[in-house]
C-alpha cells in the first residue's frame, strides 16, 4: 500500500496553491491600531496585488483609514531577538500601504491586556510612490476597522496526536486524537472584497496560509476553513529560542 507523507502532499498543495489562488487581507485575532496623524475623516483606495504569480489576475482596491486591526501576533512590548514587527518606537510597513510608527500602548486597567495601539504614519512612504526611499526590516498586513467584514475561520489541525503508523496494534487509535483539531475563531476581520465570494472559493489570506469559504457562509456570515498555512520562519526561531 502506498503512503505520502503528510509533508510532501503539503508541499504540492502549497505549490498549486500559490499558483492559482488570488491574494487577500484577514486578521484572525485583531489589535486595534489608532493612526494618530492620519485624518480622521479620511479614507482612501490603495491598490494590492491578487496574485503577483500571475500578472493577468489584476489588482483590486483596499480601503485604508486612521483606525486598523493588525494580528496580536504581529506586536511585541518586549520584543525577542530577531523580531522585526511592530513594538514601541519600532517602524513596520503596512501591505500596500506606508510605514507606521508605534508611539502609545494602551492596556485594559483590569486585566493589563493590551487592548490597542497608538501610531503614526509616514505619507511619504505610501507603496510603489516615486518618493518611497525608506526600507523597514517587517511588513504586516492589516484591515481597516471602518470597511473589514466579520468572518468566522475555522482551523483545521491534524486529526491524531502522533502518526498513525507509530501507533502500536494492539492501541486503541481513538485515544490518539487530537482534541485541538479543529479550532473556531469568530471574531476574525477580513477585508470587504470577500463580501463577494461563493462557497469553494480558494484564496491566499497574506501571510496566514490557504482557506476557502465554507458552503455554510450561505447563512449569512461569512466562514472560512483553512486548508493548511504557510511556512512561518518567526515560529521556527521562536521554537529554537525556547528552553528545553
Amino acid at each position: 500500500e502506498g503512503i505520502v507523507e503528510m509533508q510532501l502532499l503539503e508541499h504540492f498543495i502549497r505549490d498549486d496553491l500559490n499558483k492559482r489562488a488570488p491574494r487577500v487581507m484577514a486578521v484572525l485575532r485583531p489589535l486595534k491600531i489608532i493612526l494618530d496623524n492620519y485624518p480622521e475623516d479620511r479614507s482612501e483606495e490603495l491598490e494590492a496585488v491578487n496574485n503577483p504569480e500571475d500578472p493577468s489576475a489584476g489588482t483590486r482596491n483596499v480601503p485604508f483609514a486612521r483606525v486598523l486591526y493588525i494580528e496580536q501576533d504581529d506586536f511585541r512590548e518586549d520584543p525577542p531577538k530577531k523580531f522585526f514587527r511592530l513594538a514601541p518606537g519600532r517602524e513596520v510597513r503596512l501591505r500596500y500601504a506606508y510605514i507606521i510608527k508605534c508611539v502609545g500602548v494602551t492596556r485594559d486597567p483590569k486585566t493589563g491586556e493590551v487592548t490597542e495601539l497608538h501610531c503614526t504614519y509616514d505619507p511619504t512612504t505610501k507603496s510603489g510612490a516615486s518618493q518611497e526611499q525608506r526600507k523597514v526590516k517587517a511588513t504586516i498586513h492589516w484591515v481597516s476597522a471602518t470597511h473589514a467584514v466579520k468572518a468566522e475561520v475555522r482551523l483545521y489541525n491534524p486529526l491524531l496526536v502522533t502518526d498513525l503508523a507509530k501507533v502500536p496494534p494492539d492501541h486503541d487509535w481513538t485515544t490518539y486524537l487530537n482534541p485541538n483539531s479543529l479550532e473556531r475563531i469568530t471574531s476574525c476581520l477580513v477585508e470587504p472584497s470577500l463580501r463577494q465570494t461563493v462557497p469553494g472559493a480558494r484564496y491566499q489570506f497574506e501571510r496566514l496560509g490557504y482557506f476557502c469559504t465554507d458552503p455554510d457562509s450561505a447563512s449569512g456570515t461569512l466562514i472560512f476553513n483553512r486548508t493548511l498555512p504557510l511556512k512561518d520562519a518567526w515560529a521556527k526561531i521562536e521554537n529554537t529560542q525556547s528552553p528545553l
